[in-house]
């Protein structure tokens, strides 16, 4: 089964299409706005071509990190980079045989990303919160918009990938 890497590009979109409905008023988006201190006033002012462009860019990143996080079978390939030997070729093609499918499925993967947001994301926002005087309501939704995408991101690409 040849890997997908088209998925890593799908994949990308999901924090876009997650912070459409997260960040929704009647969602957390009040709340959010709230604990930033958004307005809409200040929202008319965003560049929001350059927000959404940077923000998949920035998705393509985090899809790739996901890949890696809950695809157990991609850091294989890495102990052999620059091996071109038959023995390693045929090791590996055997390795693949055997546990290739192993630990692949959809809900696999949102373990992995629920254990990456925990990992990465929460300690990232964490800090920031800190340091910017920011409140906890602004940490959860934020952590918990990742959490979200992490979890999608990952749980997609363990599953087809």
């Amino acid at each position: 089964m040849e890997p997908k890497f088209y998925l890593i590009f799908l994949t990308a979109l999901i924090p876009l299409f997650v912070g459409m409905i997260w960040y929704n008023r009647s969602v957390f988006g009040s709340a959010w706005m709230q604990a930033t201190g958004m307005t809409e006033e200040k929202g008319k002012n965003i560049n929001m071509i350059l927000v959404f462009g940077l923000t998949y860019v920035l998705g393509l990143l985090i899809s790739m990190a996901c890949a890696g996080m809950s695809i157990h079978q991609m850091s294989v390939g890495s102990i052999f980079q620059g091996d071109e030997t038959a023995e390693s070729k045929e090791y590996l093609k055997h390795f693949f045989e055997m546990y290739g499918t192993r630990f692949r499925s959809f809900k696999h993967g949102v373990l992995h990303g629920v254990i990456g947001s925990i990992m990465v994301a929460a300690p990232i926002v964490g800090v920031s919160t800190l340091f910017e005087g920011r409140s906890f309501k602004y940490f959860a939704i934020t952590v918990g918009y990742w959490m979200v995408c992490f979890a999608l991101i990952a749980g997609t690409l363990c599953a087809f990938m």
